[in-house]
């Protein structure tokens, strides 16, 4: 893992900076405006924010990463595209996120564009594959009991340790994530974890993030 650059959209996360928690969003479960809470999110310094909105078309969506890449730029904080190769390549973002499918048909000449790519993985062989082409992380999930999977039982933190231990690259946990169960999926190897209801839903933004510093669980 490359050294985190908070001024650009290029690499990820490194423990140096104030926090571990990603930012993934949902603008369907906001209850307020949007880009005011990606601006009381990016305030709270997240180690980045993910444009995760997979119901967008892609022209709809570039308007938004527009929008969403300013408040970042704004506020020293890192955003990552998510899904649309296209977009971030038009916007100039060397940082992407994408599905395995997605990520299976990229050949080598688009991949070079990004100095980061990153991928969700739901098994040791995403991972493993995830690493071998040439993914800087992996999102593993999910490990806890989640409303966004009601009724799907969660993996667990049995499978985020195998997960971490058959990968060198960073590994960050995401489902039913909070500061309560976060050291674990820490002591599980886990790098960081990410948090999308959590955030979107929170009536106290500030409030929400303290807690997770005042647990320690902060590098």
């Amino acid at each position: 893992m490359k050294i985190f650059n908070r001024k650009a959209c290029s690499p990820f996360l490194t423990i140096i900076y104030m926090c571990n928690i990603v930012c993934i969003t949902n603008r369907n479960i906001c209850p307020d405006n949007f880009l005011d809470r990606i601006e009381n999110i990016a305030k709270q310094n997240p180690a980045a924010i993910v444009l995760r909105e997979k119901d967008m078309n892609e022209k709809d969506y570039i308007q938004l990463c527009e929008k969403v890449m300013k408040i970042c730029e704004k506020h020293n904080v890192k955003c990552i595209l998510h899904s649309f190769y296209d977009a971030a390549v038009s916007l100039n973002c060397t940082s992407i996120h994408l599905p395995i499918p997605v990520l299976q048909k990229l050949d080598n000449e688009k991949k070079s564009r990004f100095s980061e790519i990153g991928t969700s993985c739901h098994s040791i062989e995403d991972a493993v594959f995830a690493e071998k082409t040439g993914c800087s992380y992996i999102i593993a999930g999910h490990i806890f009991e989640t409303d966004c999977k009601k009724g799907v039982a969660p993996r667990g933190l049995d499978f985020l340790r195998k997960v971490c231990e058959s990968v060198s690259i960073p590994v960050y946990a995401i489902g039913g994530i909070n500061h309560a169960n976060f050291p674990q999926i820490l002591q599980a190897g886990a790098k960081g974890g990410c948090v999308m209801s959590g955030l979107m839903r929170c009536g106290d933004i500030k409030k929400y993030m303290s807690d997770f510093k005042n647990d320690n669980i902060c590098r």
